[in-house]
């Protein structure tokens, strides 16, 4: 005679699967076997672990890799959600296989030095452990079991690392600024000279739309609101067009139908290509980065005295204010402050003459 199977468990696919009631709670689950006798021992240590959850309130482990998968599957709408999948990718190897409540910062430690070894900044390592941090908090406050105990009894502390190796910003000089955007292509001095003046992010500048333009009749300009999906910080941004930002645009008005920017009729993806790096080397300024426009922007908004918070709206910083909803007046203060950094006598300015010249004698944007 056969020997008679445990019931609950059924055959499907070749697998066994649960479907049983064990103290008041229904277990509709794959075991992940093929054989019978393992899948009764899997469903011996699933009854075991409920009982033992129900009557002396002990959580059963479960692998911080079905917590980061947890994690991922209901937050599928975060903005960064890509970036997040890719840290716990890197982290897999290192704690995946772990229960949840053996995470801290002594398991952590091998993902630490392996990430060090291969010369990552250590804000992006922070960035891996902010992850794991916020999901053992999440576990040990929201997520519920059947049992209604949480996932975890109490996070573990998580700390950041100390960060020693972050590079400070460089703000240009105005000599400097002359000498580097001398040395850009064309389509890139006009990005830069823009950036320099708004404040804006390099994706903000490379996919600038012209359909995000918004006329002020009342100041005789035109503002940009940027959408908060196309923002760092997810909130709508207002950019402010000094006399210099707005000659830029004038320039490449009716250039191209939906990029303000273009090269040969197409988005420019990044500014940090071969030709702001080859620029920055001929000049002696191989450190700068393109993110350093934006720093150099607001420390002359510093330097002309423009309030703190007014630096903030200007640089799109996240703020209490809502930045997308100004007054005409607050709107013509903000003008003012972003008028106050343009170089003496704009249109004798050699950054723009330099653009104007290059726009002249250059046949490499498109209409």
């Amino acid at each position: 005679m056969g020997r008679n199977k445990t019931p609950g468990l059924y055959l499907r696919g070749g697998v066994w699967h649960i479907d049983k009631q064990i103290r008041g709670i229904r277990v509709c689950e794959s075991t992940g076997e093929s054989r019978i006798a393992r899948a009764e021992e899997y469903l011996a240590k699933k009854t075991e672990e409920i009982r033992q959850a129900a009557v002396y309130g002990v959580r059963p482990k479960r692998a911080f890799r079905l917590a980061a998968t947890k994690y991922l599957n209901e937050n599928q709408q975060q903005r960064r959600i890509a970036d997040t999948a890719l840290h716990l990718k890197q982290l897999d190897p290192y704690i995946g296989h772990l229960p949840i409540e053996s995470i801290h910062m002594g398991t952590l430690q091998a993902f630490i030095e392996a990430r060090r070894s291969q010369r990552i900044k250590t804000k992006s390592i922070n960035l891996a452990l902010g992850v794991v941090r916020h999901i053992l908090n999440v576990a040990a406050s929201e997520w519920l079991d059947c049992n209604n105990l949480t996932w975890l009894h109490s996070p573990p502390k998580i700390k950041l690392l100390p960060v020693s190796d972050a590079r400070k910003p460089y703000p240009l000089s105005w000599e400097e600024q002359t000498r580097l955007f001398q040395e850009l292509p064309p389509h890139l001095a006009r990005m830069a000279l823009f950036k320099v003046n708004t404040g804006t992010r390099d994706k903000e500048v490379c996919f600038l739309r012209w359909e995000w333009e918004v006329a002020v009749p009342e100041l005789n300009t035109s503002v940009f609101i940027i959408p908060q999906e196309r923002v760092k910080n997810g909130e709508d941004r207002l950019v402010i067009l000094n006399r210099i930002a707005k000659s830029v645009i004038e320039e490449m008005r009716g250039k191209h139908p939906e990029y303000v920017f273009t090269f040969r009729g197409s988005p420019i993806t990044k500014m940090n290509n071969s030709g702001w790096k080859s620029a920055r080397s001929r000049t002696g300024l191989s450190s700068v980065r393109v993110h350093d426009l934006k720093h150099t922007f607001g420390r002359r908004l510093r330097a002309a005295g423009v309030s703190y918070e007014d630096r903030q709206d200007l640089l799109g910083h996240k703020s209490e204010r809502i930045t997308t909803h100004y007054s005409a007046a607050e709107l013509r203060g903000l003008l003012d402050a972003a008028n106050s950094v343009c170089e003496e006598n704009s249109r004798k300015s050699p950054a723009l003459q330099i653009l104007k010249q290059k726009a002249a004698t250059s046949d490499l944007v498109t209409a």
